[in-house]
């Protein structure tokens, strides 16, 4: 078989393919081989009907067909894996010779992968918030646990903010009671916003006893007028910052260990939040230095992947399409259009991947493979032989190449991307990656720890995962 392969505009290809009569008798022996088990003759038994019968009642022509039927896929497949081609579209064949006799020819056109352009991803800069803990936002913890130890003193002067009210809530719907909606003895913080928009504002400045009227427009049941009578202010009275309270409201003797114990808190809550943006946000500047067109085919095929995956998450929660469509406010149209979009992300993102990992050689080795399979076979508790002979039988090997490849790619992108925070000041790797929390100090004071390997899976490589 002799084949050559002619570059299109489109991401396409055409591959011209020329079988000779030689290597096409093997195919017309084949095929022979399988009718005579499958055609049934009155008077032969399966597998025992002659050639020349077959040939007879078959035709010649009808023969030829079902030999270029049958053998065409895999010289087409021959003809891919000679010039090398990463197909994402099913092939146009036209045959251009051998239909009736002598050496077979056709020309294929099919779809490639296209491969893009990275340049300047070795300067890359990602900007994450800052993992840096203040001082002052150590205090506002502190103060927040001791509004829960805070006493509530009877005060004679009016409202302010902060302070905690008893009221009456009498409310009326054009001039009807509305007992739902009404309530006695209600203990109400002022500032909090959570009665009707405006109140908080109109109780300002009251004193016990007096009144103050309002419109709750978003009232459960419809528009309200609110009545709201004051029967006492109490002013909140935060116990003194001190060892004594510490070691009363946590596990720790003493306020600095308390302060010590918030700090590492909201460093790892810190490091936790920069870490999950950190990929996404790595991958995003990546995805920007491709400037082509994302292919048709690509983004249709992910198109689909999100949209069945949509669909189960929906199923396993028992949600209706129209009952998301309705919380969510959105049409049929919007949704699919956001989906598209995510879709077009997505497939940006595969191809800058591929790209970064053919810039950097980084290769998905046999042992690479070995692990992957021997991780998917535990999960679903099979041979790991059984696994790679199934996933050589459905062309799944190369997609998980390609997948692990696409994971090495971001595991370096991570590793090599600058890191900066809001104000552009250089962000320390090793903190941010590391589980670690500094052991107590002044606030923002990070702990020196050792420089770790960190492996981030891309997940973005566009392909669907194999059934067993």
């Amino acid at each position: 078989m002799r084949s050559s392969a002619e570059v299109l505009e489109g991401n396409k290809v055409k591959l011209s393919v020329e079988v000779d009569e030689d290597e096409l008798g093997k195919a017309v022996t084949e095929t022979l081989k399988r009718l005579q088990r499958e055609v049934r003759v009155p008077g032969f038994r399966p597998g025992k009907v002659p050639v020349r019968l077959l040939e007879t009642r078959l035709g010649p022509k009808a023969i030829r067909e079902e030999v270029i039927r049958q053998s065409l896929p895999e010289y087409y497949a021959q003809a891919v894996e000679d010039a090398a081609l990463d197909t994402i579209a099913s092939p146009e064949i036209d045959i251009t010779s051998g239909e009736e006799g002598g050496p077979l020819g056709f020309d294929a056109v099919v779809e490639v992968r296209p491969k893009v352009s990275v340049a300047g991803y070795e300067g890359l800069q990602v900007t994450l918030p800052s993992i840096e803990v203040k001082k002052e936002e150590v205090d506002e913890r502190i103060d927040r646990l001791r509004e829960q130890f805070a006493q509530l003193n009877d005060v004679e002067r009016p409202v302010a903010s902060g302070d905690v009210v008893t009221i009456d809530v009498s409310a009326t719907r054009g001039g009807e009671p509305v007992d739902d909606l009404s309530t006695t003895d209600f203990v109400y913080e002022v500032g909090s916003e959570m009665v009707a928009p405006g109140l908080d504002q109109k109780l300002g400045g009251v004193k016990a006893g007096e009144i103050v009227e309002v419109e709750a427009p978003d009232a459960q049941g419809g528009a309200a007028t609110l009545k709201v009578l004051v029967k006492q202010v109490r002013e909140k009275v935060l116990p003194e910052a001190d060892d004594e309270w510490a070691s009363e409201a946590s596990e720790f003797d003493t306020l600095a260990e308390l302060r010590a114990d918030v700090e590492r808190q909201l460093s790892m809550m810190r490091r936790l939040q920069a870490r999950l943006v950190f990929r996404e946000a790595a991958l995003a500047e990546l995805a920007k230095l491709v400037q082509d067109e994302m292919p048709e085919t690509l983004v249709n095929q992910e198109l689909e992947h999100l949209q069945g995956h949509f669909v189960e998450r929906l199923s396993e929660r028992k949600i209706k399409l129209e009952q998301y469509l309705e919380a969510t406010g959105q049409d049929v149209e919007q949704l699919v259009e956001e989906m598209r979009q995510q879709a077009t992300e997505q497939v940006r993102v595969d191809l800058a991947l591929r790209a970064l990992a053919d810039a950097e050689e980084l290769q998905a080795t046999d042992d690479d493979l070995a692990r992957e399979i021997a991780a998917y076979a535990s999960s679903v508790g099979r041979p790991p032989a059984e696994v790679a002979a199934r996933f050589a039988e459905n062309s799944v090997l190369e997609r998980l190449r390609s997948d692990i490849r696409n994971q090495k790619a971001a595991a370096w992108l991570t590793e090599h991307v600058e890191i900066v925070d809001e104000q552009g000041n250089p962000m320390d790797r090793a903190a941010l990656l590391s589980d670690e929390a500094p052991e107590g100090g002044e606030a923002g004071q990070e702990t020196p720890v050792a420089e770790g390997s960190a492996t981030v899976e891309s997940g973005q490589d566009g392909s669907e995962e194999e059934s067993v």
